[in-house]
């Protein structure tokens, strides 16, 4: 288990530095996991989370996740301004499959708002500190109106008091090497299960089970069957259903072996 929290990877025996680590260089990642395709790493923690340290974790609806920090800092994920707005949020992460996962109207009170997508000459690319908080971004591709559109969804990721914290948007296609590299360690993964909208749910079981989290929390149910999903990880996830919408999560909690949470609400 010790390897899961210890995973600073030193870049000096790294040449040439991969374009993972390079869109990453203002502030390197406690959750980058480069070892299957970069021998010989050394891993190392920057930052042990202190004792007491942990994150709330709240599902607000469809794709919206509240992520509150130790330090207090909000953060809603896919924010629509329907879900998670209150109290207003300090960071809102957005993306723009479909108008329930952004708005083009944010509240200007926000501090920090996040679009997954970019323009046509460069994709979204976020490398941001908030107090306690790290947050950076693996883009991936949306199928909009009968045609790809390059870089048009961002899985989110949040660093947090040694935990690393993953949102995939709206996934629209299998992950190949290279996201898996720059995605990194998730310990907990926040995933769509719609099966048509997204992904299907063989692919996104597969996803799934190769990213390997601790937790994962399922969303973008819509009418999909919460069987669809589960019993798909029934061999390798432990099933956990709460009474409430919320869960507390730190590095010494999370559980032993890998579980679907299924919050109140999704």
């Amino acid at each position: 288990m010790l390897s899961r929290y210890l995973i600073l990877a030193i870049t000096f025996l790294l040449a040439p530095l991969t374009t993972a680590y390079a869109q990453l260089a203002e502030r390197p990642s406690t959750c980058l996991a480069m070892a299957q395709s970069l021998p010989r790493v050394i891993y190392a923690n920057f930052r042990v989370a202190a004792a007491g340290d942990e994150v709330k974790i709240t599902y607000a609806g469809h794709s919206t996740y509240v992520i509150e920090t130790p330090a207090g800092v909000r953060i809603a994920t896919d924010f629509s301004g329907y879900f998670g707005s209150d109290p207003l949020p300090d960071v809102v992460t957005m993306n723009k499959a479909h108008s329930t996962h952004h708005t083009l109207y944010p509240d200007p009170a926000i501090k920090h708002v996040l679009q997954g997508w970019g323009s046509e000459e460069e994709p979204a690319k976020h490398s941001l500190v908030v107090e306690d908080v790290y947050i950076r971004n693996v883009t991936t591709d949306i199928r909009r109106f009968g045609y790809a559109e390059k870089d048009g969804n961002s899985i989110f990721i949040f660093e947090v008091a040694g935990l690393c914290i993953g949102h995939l948007g709206h996934l629209h296609h299998p992950l190949d090497n290279s996201h898996y590299a720059a995605i990194g360690r998730l310990d907990v993964l926040m995933v769509p299960i719609d099966g048509g909208l997204t992904m299907s749910l063989e692919n996104m079981s597969e996803i799934t089970r190769r990213l390997s989290s601790s937790i994962v929390l399922p969303m973008h149910r819509n009418a999909t069957p919460l069987s669809a999903f589960t019993s798909r990880m029934d061999n390798e996830f432990d099933l956990d259903f709460r009474d409430s919408p919320s869960l507390t999560v730190s590095m010494r909690n999370l559980p032993r072996r890998p579980t679907v949470v299924i919050l109140q609400g999704v």
